[in-house]
């Protein structure tokens, strides 16, 4: 190989460091070319100060090397401090998380010897964009952003996997039956681009019978995209029921930036003990040597690890209470199988291309060259939401009514999504936050913002606390708002 490449490497918190080490001996003996430069990341750097968890040094390195190969950190409880795997997913724009979840009976045990498939999560948007308010003694929000260009991205993305890697099948997680704008949004995307690979069969699950349908025949299933909440929470059930979190690795995919990693946390309780399992990192790095263009090595370290499962080397996660072996006894284990190979399952043969570029396959269009829409947007009404804990719901209704003219009639008052007037039910629970919805009247037929900042003065004149309000619009002619419960 020519000059070795230039990687940034954080051991991370807890076990971090132990299994780095452990992983980064491996890739020496198995002759990857690679050069790491070392950041520090995690607790300390929070601890000392530094609210994100990183500094801007190890900024530059990340845009310098544009790969990163990162061990679990640690978040301290409590001050505020967001978490840092947020944070660098979304500043380097990685929107592509890749977790392969494979089966590897019988050495490791499992309800389900024939699991392999790869959960695509969508890494930027969805409730992780974690904008979030209190607006009422009682209520917080929570805001749920699905976009086009990043839903895009990520079905693409799937789409492109599954071709380069030879898979037959993409399916698709949402919950459009409740959210039929933000996750309608995301089928209706997956079914425009699924057109575009007539090769690939296609289907799409509601998210709960989904993930129980993981949970029971994940052999069903072969790639799998969805929003970035779903993934998470589908991915850790994947990873678990192939016999043990401890040995996934995953991908955090962008433009410009690779991040890779172990899926499990820091387990500061095991940490310094020298028993922790270092297989899930080590399958971080493989996933690393493939996309930088190393695909022998990484293809020399996985058959190892393989012989070395299938000679009954285990650390102490996978040995159960049998004979088991620590985190460095592990990695030279690993090590002294290097050109071996497993006996009793498939050997993994990864792609060796001549001219391996490290760009990802085309994801297009890209934000910038994006088509321009051809989309009429039309004001039709506002939600307006109140902080209230003094009149009842018909007494607020009623107030609503009087201040809605000349520009607006009330349509529906809410609480927590449920209709409460007019007609609503005594037995409703309310809280103290109320959502007033006012559509156009009929004599409106030019409307503006400032009809509602007018709408908005008649409610303070009248003793009503609002607090926020969205504007109701029509794309197309069609509804850009969902209906209240019971509308």
């Amino acid at each position: 190989m020519t000059d070795k490449r230039a990687i940034t490497v954080a051991e991370g918190d807890g076990i971090g460091p132990e299994i780095m080490q452990a992983t980064l001996k491996v890739l020496e003996h198995a002759g990857a070319s690679i050069e790491p430069e070392f950041i520090d990341i995690g607790e300390k750097v929070y601890l000392a100060g530094n609210s994100t968890g990183i500094s801007d040094e190890a900024w530059e390195s990340l845009r310098r090397t544009k790969v990163f190969l990162k061990s679990p950190i640690t978040t301290p409880q409590g001050g505020g401090y967001k978490s840092l795997n947020v944070t660098i997913r979304k500043t380097l724009g990685l929107y592509a998380n890749v977790r392969p979840n494979i089966s590897y009976e019988p050495f490791v045990k499992t309800k389900h010897p024939d699991m392999d498939m790869v959960i695509i999560r969508e890494n930027e948007e969805d409730l992780y964009a974690g904008i979030e308010h209190q607006q009422t003694p009682e209520v917080v929000q929570c805001l749920k952003l699905i976009t086009r260009p990043g839903s895009e991205k990520i079905i693409r993305y799937a789409f492109e996997y599954a071709r380069k890697n030879n898979r037959k099948k993409v399916t698709c997680f949402s919950k459009d039956n409740i959210m039929k704008l933000t996750d309608g949004l995301f089928h209706k995307v997956f079914n425009e681009i699924a057109e575009e690979y007539p090769d690939i069969e296609t289907e799409h699950w509601i998210i709960d019978i989904g993930i129980a349908k993981i949970a029971d025949t994940p052999q069903d299933f072969d790639v799998v995209v969805m929003p970035n909440l779903y993934g998470d929470i589908a991915s850790d059930v994947a990873a678990q029921i192939t016999g043990s979190v401890g040995l996934a690795g995953s991908a955090n995919i962008g433009d410009n930036v690779a991040m890779f990693e172990a899926i499990h946390g820091s387990a500061p309780d095991i940490s310094g003990k020298g028993i922790a399992n270092p297989s899930g990192l080590l399958h971080g790095a493989i996933m690393m040597l493939v996309h930088i263009g190393q695909p022998e090595v990484a293809e020399k370290i996985h058959n190892a690890w393989l012989k070395t499962l299938e000679d009954g080397v285990h650390t102490g996660d996978i040995a159960k209470g049998g004979s088991s072996v620590g985190t460095m006894e592990f990695a030279e284990a690993v090590i002294e199988r290097l050109g071996q190979r497993p006996e009793k399952v498939e050997p993994i043969t990864y792609a060796k291309e001549e001219d391996h570029e490290e760009a990802q396959p085309a994801m297009k269009p890209q934000v910038k060259d994006r088509p321009k829409y051809d989309v009429v947007r039309e004001l039709d009404g506002v939600d307006v939401f109140l902080f209230n804990n003094e009149l009842t719901s018909d007494e607020l209704g009623k107030k609503l009514e009087d201040i809605a003219g000349p520009e607006f009639k009330l349509a529906v008052v809410t609480n927590r999504g449920v209709k409460v007037y007019p007609g609503g039910f005594p037995e409703t629970f309310t809280t103290d936050h109320w959502r007033c919805r006012f559509n156009l009247s009929e004599e409106n037929t030019s409307p503006s913002n400032k009809d509602i900042r007018k709408l908005l003065d008649r409610a303070e004149e009248a003793g009503l606390d609002w607090i926020k309000i969205e504007n109701l619009y029509r794309f197309n002619n069609e509804l850009g708002y969902s209906l209240g419960q019971g509308q």
